[in-house]
């Protein structure tokens, strides 16, 4: 997908009192950030930020960092937390950074859970080790999750889905819980709150696919 640049992205990113701009001096310090020692969570490619600045609103007591690499994307999830709805929220941060430097920017067992929404399926077989859900990059999530710390992974790609299973058991990560159809699942769907794609994809009728993987 092209992305549209949009040149005042940097400044307001930076302006904003969500967004952490020396995320690596943070490393092991995130309790301080945050002023608290409530859990933490991250979601990796937050995208416009609508799934995790509802998480945060609905769970006072857990603190979330959302991750996007784009600054023309996280710029959206910036101006929806300056809002009347979610200004006031103090358990939400957000990082613009690559995925493939979590580990530089949390500490061992720092992390409580990872979240990735429809993230992008490199379709090509080729780029299969930078999809979010491979085997390099579970061993990273490894290196910062708490001890069975889990992954919750939806997606509407049905391959990437599969691929992910795969991944999963080739990690030698326990599966907690998946399903092929989210919406008409009534356990894996109590609680689930709907990122932007999500709502769209499933109001074009495609099923939405979910998993729970847990570290060993």
């Amino acid at each position: 997908m092209r992305l549209r640049n949009i040149p005042r992205a940097k400044e307001e990113i930076e302006a904003s009192p969500a967004t952490v701009k020396d995320e690596r001096t943070c490393k092991g310090r995130w309790r301080e950030v945050f002023g608290n020692d409530n859990p933490l969570r991250i979601e990796i490619g937050m995208g416009k930020g609508q799934f995790l600045l509802e998480l945060a609103k609905q769970n006072p007591s857990v603190n979330y960092i959302g991750i996007e690499r784009y600054s023309s994307v996280l710029l959206r999830a910036v101006e929806k937390f300056d809002t009347d709805e979610y200004r006031e929220l103090s358990n939400i941060r957000f990082l613009c950074m690559d995925a493939n430097e979590i580990t530089e920017v949390f500490a061992p067992e720092e992390v409580d859970k990872i979240y990735l929404n429809f993230s992008d399926p490199w379709p090509k077989a080729r780029h299969a080790r930078r999809r979010l859900t491979s085997v390099q990059f579970l061993g990273l999530y490894e290196k910062v999750l708490a001890k069975s710390g889990e992954v919750e992974f939806k997606t509407d790609n049905r391959e990437l889905f599969e691929f992910s299973l795969e991944q999963v058991k080739e990690a030698e990560w326990e599966l907690k819980a998946y399903t092929f159809d989210l919406h008409h699942d009534t356990k894996m769907c109590i609680g689930n709150i709907m990122t932007e794609y999500e709502a769209k994809f499933s109001a074009q009728g495609n099923p939405i696919h979910k998993l729970i993987a847990v570290r060993k």
